[in-house]
């Protein structure tokens, strides 16, 4: 029973958000657009979260920020490369391909392909290493040595 109540208490909560009450707008508009913006940005603290789902100080400060700038009145645009130009691509959670991040975006790509190549370099030598009949004097040493054990 207590896993059932163990289940249902997951499947029906809800993700929690790190967003203070503090920082958040009055105008609902303006907080649904923040809130549409740190979605994307990364926690550079904790690298693999978005700001709006981190409790390090630095991710409030990066909320806070985009608040600011949508407060003074810039686009969403303008709040993201206001970031981007401060900390640089890495700071979104899906930078975009250009040279900087290429080794980003192909880096996987290429260990996988290693990693293939890796193996089917393996299986030849392993499967197709036939080798070549002995020679006679090789199989008398062979059967020599054979012969001494015995």
């Amino acid at each position: 029973m207590r896993i059932v109540v163990a289940l249902v208490a997951l499947v029906l909560a809800v993700p929690a958000f790190a967003v203070l009450p503090s920082e958040q707008l009055a105008d609902p508009a303006l907080e649904a657009r923040a809130r549409a913006i740190s979605a994307g940005i990364r926690c550079v603290v904790c690298q693999n979260q978005s700001i709006d789902d981190s409790d390090a100080p630095l991710a409030h400060d990066l909320r806070v920020i985009i608040r600011e700038r949508l407060g003074a009145g810039a686009s969403d645009a303008q709040a993201v490369q206001y970031l981007v130009a401060r900390y640089g691509s890495y700071v979104l959670l899906k930078p975009p391909l250009e040279p900087a991040t290429v080794a980003l975006w192909f880096a996987p790509l290429a260990f996988v392909g290693l990693g293939a190549a890796g193996v089917v370099l393996y299986l030849r030598r392993r499967v197709g290493g036939a080798t070549a009949p002995l020679s006679a004097s090789d199989a008398a040493a062979a059967d020599a040595l054979l012969e001494d054990r015995i």
